[in-house]
């Protein structure tokens, strides 16, 4: 991974007049990585630790797929990438959405740079939408029950944060279907027994 490009992208203030603390773009990558994250925006607790997913949303997509945090933030592991790098305040239900000035100026150039990934796990609507733009009107659960036409390049999964905690309830068929295989390939990935589409 350049450097030179890490450097810019932590140093960017193009949505700072808008956030209200402050830029402080939170994100993890390498270009050796095999498995990108793609999720939403940071929340508060990320944004004042600045380490990706250090709540209980990450403890939750930890445990989905099967890796120790040390594993997690292994750069060489994991590319972490939410659509706005920096936390963009509260809303009425929950934060507000990722900014929109920020895919546009990074998104693009961070991916070519990372020419080994080989499953994007896709998580909210923001992050569908960009990903995986020919579904992007469908709901969610539509979506994730529709996994496996994206499967094994690609995985649009729930939000695991504990908001979705009654979503998680309703459909328990995710927990016993798509969890384990979403496991098995993340393991496949990381000890190089790299499976391909058709194989089980």
């Amino acid at each position: 991974m350049n450097t030179d490009l890490l450097n810019r992208v932590h140093q960017c203030t193009i949505c700072e007049p808008q956030l209200p603390l402050g830029a402080r773009p939170v994100l993890q990558c390498h270009q050796e990585a095999k498995i990108l994250i793609a999720g939403q925006a940071p929340g508060l607790k990320v944004h004042q630790t600045g380490r990706p997913f250090n709540d209980a949303s990450g403890k939750r997509l930890r445990t989905w797929l099967g890796v120790t945090e040390q594993s997690f933030y292994n750069a060489k592991h994991f590319a972490i990438l939410p659509m706005g790098f920096c936390y963009p305040g509260k809303g009425k239900s929950g934060d507000l959405p990722p900014r929109k000035e920020c895919a546009p100026a990074w998104r693009a150039e961070l991916l070519a740079a990372m020419p080994n990934i080989k499953l994007t796990i896709v998580l909210g609507k923001y992050a569908q939408a960009y990903h995986l733009p020919c579904s992007k009107h469908l709901p969610l659960t539509e979506l994730v029950k529709a996994w496996q036409d994206y499967w094994p390049n690609y995985l649009p999964l729930p939000h695991p944060s504990p908001r979705n905690n009654i979503w998680l309830k309703k459909n328990p068929w995710f927990g016993q279907e798509v969890v384990p295989e979403l496991a098995a390939r993340i393991d496949a990935l990381l000890t190089g027994g790299i499976k391909t589409c058709g194989q089980s």
